[in-house]
């Protein structure tokens, strides 16, 4: 019954941790595929440096989907 418990308690707490990463994924990979090409617009940033920029955020919208942050 302990042992049962144990368990249930450490897939709830992977669970919590797990929906924080996605959340926190999903948040950048918008920010990436939406704020930035309009913050770059409204500066005047070149393309490149909007491309470099997106790449960045996939990569962290991607580690942290994964809970490597």
């Amino acid at each position: 019954m302990a042992q049962e418990l144990i368990v249930t308690n450490y897939e709830t707490t992977a669970q919590h941790l797990n929906t924080g990463g996605l959340v926190l994924g999903a948040g950048l990979a918008i920010a990436s595929m939406i704020l930035v090409p309009a913050l770059a617009m409204r500066l005047g940033l070149s393309t490149s440096l909007t491309g470099a920029l997106r790449i960045a955020l996939m990569k962290a919208s991607s580690k942290a989907a994964r809970g490597k942050c």
